[in-house]
């Protein structure tokens, strides 16, 4: 049976990793979405399979992909797109009978507050001391510089370094941010995957040699079971289902840290995909009941990126008044 399988989110890095993919199975028929008629994934599909949508932030968007559905016969809904997963969380049932292959609602809500991601995380061992600014964190003695950052949001937008107490005194009061231990050591990105019971199936550890606009653009797998367990620790405690991107970094003693949780697929998926773990492919199998292997292991590959172009016929280009930047989306 032929699954019919919708990705939004075509027009970035991890909807175009997602769509190809999915385009090599011969069970799985492809349809792709996005806000913007100028989305490069979207061109990755033939044109009766191409889709937009309103924004993840428009009251429309949660009733025009339920009408999707029903007009498609979908499946199954693979966002890549945060505000888009945030939209569905407590909405998922108006998508039915297709199912939306993301994480739960809890392991969203967790994941997206760092202040809560720390707390659950706690017990592991590898979640830095965090707290809000003001009181609480003036209460504590630091050893500096620490790091000061918004409570929500992605990326470094947003984060400041805090070299003393005075500057820790000073720090504004209406920006939500939280306070945490300088984590100075090497960055790492870990792809996770676990399983409908929250076993995890794949923790593939990343470096980010080169970053650009906050996704990567080099790197290469690393084989450290330190990493792959503390990945795998902050996965269990979030109740993770599905994947997710762990973002880990050495701490002054030199162990791996938590950073922070992207619960939706990463940028940089294809060095993943090839090192051995088709995290795509696995989710739509889980999502659509399927069993997983209980374990899927990886090698050390590096990758670099560069700019492709797909080259279409001008009236194939899709017109949208929603037309704009994908990460707005």
């Amino acid at each position: 049976m032929t699954a019919r399988v919708l990705v939004t989110g075509a027009g970035g890095p991890a909807g175009v990793a997602v769509i190809r993919s999915l385009l090599r199975r011969e069970d799985v028929t492809v349809f792709a979405a996005d806000r913007d008629g100028w989305a490069s994934g979207l061109y990755l599909v033939p044109a009766e399979r191409r889709r937009l949508l309103p924004p993840g932030r428009d009251d429309a968007f949660v009733p025009a992909l339920a009408a999707l559905v029903a007009g498609d016969r979908l499946d199954l809904v693979v966002s890549t797109v945060d505000v888009e997963l945030i939209a569905l969380a407590d909405r998922r049932d108006e998508l039915a009978p297709a199912v939306l292959a993301a994480p739960s609602a809890e392991t969203l809500r967790v994941s997206l507050d760092k202040l809560a991601l720390a707390d659950r995380c706690a017990a592991t061992g590898r979640s830095p001391r965090t707290v809000l600014a003001g009181p609480d964190a003036l209460a504590l003695d630091w050893e500096f510089p620490v790091f000061a950052k918004p409570r929500q949001g992605a990326g470094s937008r947003g984060i400041r370094l805090v070299p003393d107490r005075a500057a820790l005194e000073a720090l504004p009061l209406d920006e939500g941010l939280i306070v945490q231990d300088l984590l100075p050591g090497e960055e790492y990105s870990v792809d996770v995957i676990a399983d409908a019971n929250g076993g995890i199936v794949a923790a593939v550890p990343r470096t980010r040699a080169r970053v650009d606009s906050g996704v990567a653009i080099a790197g290469r797998t690393v084989l450290d079971p330190e990493l792959e367990d503390t990945a795998a620790a902050v996965a269990r405690a979030i109740g993770l289902v599905g994947v997710a991107n762990v973002q880990l970094r050495r701490d002054r003693a030199g162990r791996a840290m938590l950073l922070e949780v992207n619960p939706r697929f990463p940028g940089a998926l294809p060095l993943t995909i090839a090192a051995g773990v088709d995290i795509p492919s696995l989710v739509v199998d889980l999502f659509l009941g399927e069993t997983l292997p209980e374990r899927v292991g990886f090698r050390e590959v590096a990758s670099v990126r560069f700019l492709e172009d797909v080259i279409v016929e001008v009236d194939a280009i899709l017109e949208s008044e929603h037309a704009g930047h994908q990460d707005e989306s």
